[in-house]
């Protein structure tokens, strides 16, 4: 018999900076993706940026995705589901996106539950820096 799903999110509270942090860069919540959310540093790789961004997904901080996402490619909007809890992110690869690079690629698979069951979602995503800050453009 398969155990039921985990219950869904009802907060979007990021974790305690002494939590383990979502993107599982093996650092916690405080010293990895905490002071990126929080706009008290920038993301000095792509692939920082990318975990940046999973945890973003995974806290519902909508407000982030959409600041560190090009304006060329930036929706008006995000409706993030709530019942979707991400839970781990596995980094494939990366191409450039270096901390003196102007373009990266990272390609990764994130999983997540949803009330059908576990999923994975796979993309290669492009990302460009500007005026020394790393920006989402796009995925495959």
């Amino acid at each position: 018999m398969t155990p039921p799903p985990p219950p869904a999110r009802t907060s979007s509270a990021p974790p305690a900076d002494d939590a383990r942090c979502p993107c599982l860069s093996g650092l916690v919540y405080g010293e990895c993706c905490g002071p990126l959310l929080r706009g008290e540093a920038v993301a000095p790789t792509a692939e920082r940026l990318m975990r940046s961004r999973f945890t973003a997904f995974a806290t519902s901080d909508e407000a982030y995705l959409l600041a560190s996402w090009h304006p060329s490619t930036r929706p008006e909007a995000l409706d993030l589901d709530r019942d979707v809890r991400w839970f781990r992110l596995d980094v494939e690869s990366t191409a450039e996106g270096g901390p003196f690079d102007v373009r990266g690629v990272v390609r990764f698979t994130a999983h997540y539950r949803d009330a059908g069951g576990a999923n994975l979602q796979q993309e290669t995503s492009r990302f460009v820096r500007e005026a020394g800050r790393w920006l989402y453009v796009d995925g495959t």
